[in-house]
């Protein structure tokens, strides 16, 4: 999430608080024939955002970055994009070398283990309303940046989460402010074992130039720049029963956020279920939009409405599917470059070089060799 929110990606399960999606493990290989899951890459610029902290702080910003096996020269590539294990990767070791579940955004560090020690508090709550005025209160008592509070509006119909600035405006605070309310969403949904609909975000945090994934993230409309950071919902959300007990948040700080918003958001909306329906079709020519549109019994103009609805476009989802499982085939040293574009069904290797470098701003073979330089130079 930069100053945006970000797609997840997962953290071993230390009870730790914010991190994103399953991390590789050091030195583990991967079967050429084996498929590449369909998982979402980042955007490198949310890996400029995340490291804020890190440079307003004087860190060596290309020693973190190698320790996560993020090449430090894909911070130059517009276009680039990391896996969502990088991207926990980089997580864990800011978590770990600041000692802050904010990674050096604020002021007043985040002690590790805090996220652990609000989610026992919410398991204990008997409405959703008790548990987000619990985890918020609890939240004020460590955060001096922002105060979080729950507001219902006088007629009962609308609620939201508003942070409260109290320090003077920064990029850094507000990414630090996109980072809490993503992961309030994110354990917010798990609490009533569901997605709660937002009907808007705003967000203090400037726009990034080109598209984000917050919308994505969010499935409602981002307004950035705001006076104040806000998640808008149905008040009648807030009477949600919290369906969690002690035994299910061991297993969610085990696994937290690896599962997270993939169980309770990608795959409700129309775009996801066309992914990974997708991704069995990778090695030959894609069905059309009208071809997935009769497999999914909707009319080709309605299935349009639906997907422009989501703010997506058909033609957008196989680009970004074929990137993405380019990327991560990439990481297998096994698999060479025609390899890789034969398994994602472009026939001539040239045609994919193409396509790769408007996907990433870079050639595959140039992104591969910044990935082997990131692993073989030793981390600080």
């Amino acid at each position: 999430m930069s100053g945006h929110a970000l797609p997840p990606a997962g953290l071993r399960g230390d009870g730790g608080g914010p991190a994103l999606g399953p991390v590789r493990a050091s030195g583990a290989t991967v079967e050429a024939g084996t498929p590449a899951p369909a998982r979402h890459t980042i955007a490198i610029q949310h890996v400029t955002h995340i490291l804020q902290g890190g440079r307003r702080l004087g860190y060596d910003i290309e020693a973190l970055l190698r320790r996560a096996d993020i090449s430090p020269a894909l911070l130059a590539s517009p276009s680039a994009r990391v896996t969502q294990g990088q991207y926990a990767a980089l997580i864990r070791t800011l978590r770990r070398v600041m000692r802050d579940e904010l990674w050096g955004l604020l002021d007043r560090p985040v002690t590790p283990g805090v996220f652990a020690q609000v989610c026992r508090s919410l398991v204990d709550c008997a409405t959703l309303e008790d548990a987000i005025r619990t985890g918020l209160r609890l939240y004020r008592q460590h955060i001096d940046a922002f105060a979080p509070r729950l507001h219902v509006a006088a007629d009962g119909k609308t609620a939201a989460v508003v942070l409260h600035p109290r320090a003077p405006a920064s990029a850094c605070r507000s990414f630090a402010e996109s980072t809490f309310v993503f992961h309030a969403y994110a354990v917010v949904s798990w609490l009533v074992a569901g997605q709660i609909p937002l009907t808007r975000v705003e967000l203090s945090a400037a726009a990034s130039p080109g598209r984000t994934d917050t919308e994505r993230v969010f499935k409602t409309a981002v307004s950035y720049g705001q006076p104040v950071t806000a998640l808008h919902f149905d008040a009648a959300s807030l009477r949600l029963p919290v369906m969690q007990d002690a035994a299910s948040l061991r297993e969610f700080l085990r696994e937290t956020p690896r599962n997270l918003l993939i169980r309770y958001r990608d795959n409700s909306c129309l775009a996801e279920r066309i992914r990974q329906h997708l991704r069995s079709h990778l090695d030959g020519e894609l069905p059309s939009l009208e071809q997935m549109a009769q497999r999914l019994r909707l009319t080709p103009q309605t299935l349009r409405r639906r997907l422009r609805d989501e703010g997506r476009g058909y033609q957008s989802i196989k680009d970004n599917l074929r990137r993405d499982v380019a990327i991560g085939m990439m990481e297998r040293p096994g698999m060479t470059l025609q390899d890789v574009a034969l398994r994602l069904g472009f026939s001539e290797p040239s045609t994919f070089h193409r396509a790769f470098k408007k996907w990433t701003g870079v050639a595959p073979g140039e992104y591969r060799m910044r990935g082997m330089r990131a692993e073989n130079v030793p981390a600080a």
